[in-house]
């Protein structure tokens, strides 16, 4: 006879439910979402554009972050429900689905429980990633782009929107840099910890010898910010250039000069927008993303300086964050949190979440120190 008994799984997902439900608030949520939705449904909502966006990105987010607390409670009912079947039937099929459904349900509510540990100021806000080929040569710039795929892949599993922004092709293989948005709730906060220097160690597939060749690429993760009005750019500091949109091995997309690249001169932060049909929303893409960069540029250098004055400046791990080993052991390690993976090929094709759920804890015990 089947005796099939989840309870105390169930119980202990349970309460660790209710935690995740009274560290988000679910009544101050409802209440928000309440709100939004009346000034949504205001007539004049689109007279300004910009609020508008602000007001509906914002409701689709805390809509967003309802439902998948409320689906998680209901899964947890049909799951007791669905034991309850198997025992009086003594039903083995139901069985096995109601343990895969247990597995399934933990790793959720794992990854919400990680998602109430960010708290940072711009956490909740959707994330705009830059990928850029350091040393290597072809394989430094083939790499950049199996990051950018990585990444991409990753969002798809979760089915988040994302926007390509633009993308530097290089001359062999891959990209020198590419630049893209995830724009989900708490995107930032969750992506934010794979920002780093991020090391491949491989046998070329580009050299004529069979050398293992190390090669880098960056990872820069930054909020996205509807306004970045505290940061005033003058027009002396910004070197605008315009050039036409372009696709791999240097093929034309566009027959006018619609991208547009801007070099803040004071600190040489460049940023390229090619996505849009025009060069003014070209422009105004870069700016919103350039103000972002030197906003957060300003909040890293005022903590610095508090750190400098308090006498506590300890050492850090370094910019290198996590290596991919494709040559005799098959190994992608984070030099952070120790975690790792034996199958780089999955990491690769976006199952990032225990790198990512690592991070996150790593980064809230080092807040915490």
């Amino acid at each position: 006879m089947l005796e099939l008994d989840l309870s105390a799984d169930i119980q202990a997902l349970r309460l660790t439910y209710g935690d995740i439900r009274e560290v988000i608030d679910v009544e101050t949520l409802r209440s928000e979402i309440a709100r939004l939705s009346e000034e949504a449904g205001a007539p004049d909502l689109w007279d300004d554009t910009e609020r508008a966006q602000k007001v509906t990105s914002a409701l689709s987010h805390r809509q967003s972050t309802l439902a998948r607390i409320e689906a998680i409670g209901s899964r947890l009912d049909d799951l007791e429900v669905l034991v309850e079947l198997a025992n009086e039937m003594g039903d083995e099929e139901s069985a096995n689905e109601a343990r895969v459904e247990l597995a399934t349900l933990t790793d959720v509510i794992n990854q919400l429980e990680v998602q109430t540990l960010m708290d940072g100021e711009y956490d909740e806000r959707s994330a705009i990633i830059t990928i850029r080929s350091g040393a290597g040569g072809d394989d430094a710039t083939d790499f950049a782009e199996m990051l950018m795929r990585m990444y991409l892949r990753w969002a798809e599993r979760h089915k988040y929107p994302v926007k390509v922004m633009d993308t530097s092709y290089a001359e062999g293989a891959g990209i020198k840099s590419a630049t893209f948005e995830i724009d989900a709730p708490y995107a930032f906060g969750t992506i934010s910890v794979e920002a780093g220097t991020h090391r491949l160690a491989r046998i070329s597939p580009f050299g004529s010898a069979d050398k293992r060749q190390t090669s880098f690429a960056a990872v820069e993760v930054i909020p996205l910010m509807e306004e970045a009005t505290e940061v005033d750019i003058p027009e002396s500091d910004i070197r605008v250039d315009v050039f036409r949109s372009s696709g791999p091995g240097g093929q034309s997309v566009n027959t006018t000069d619609s991208a547009v690249r801007l070099t803040h001169l004071p600190t040489g932060i460049v940023v390229s927008m090619q996505n849009e049909k025009s060069q003014i929303q070209n422009r105004a893409a870069a700016m919103r993303v350039l103000q972002t960069r030197l906003l957060l540029l300003q909040k890293e250098q005022e903590a610095a300086k508090k750190k400098e004055l308090a006498g506590n400046i300890t050492a850090s791990w370094g910019d290198q964050m996590r290596s991919y080993f494709l040559y005799g052991q098959q190994l992608v390690k984070d030099l952070r949190t120790g975690h790792e993976s034996g199958n780089p090929a999955a990491v690769f094709d976006g199952d990032l979440d225990g790198f990512i759920s690592a991070g996150i804890r790593w980064r809230k015990r080092k807040e915490e120190d």
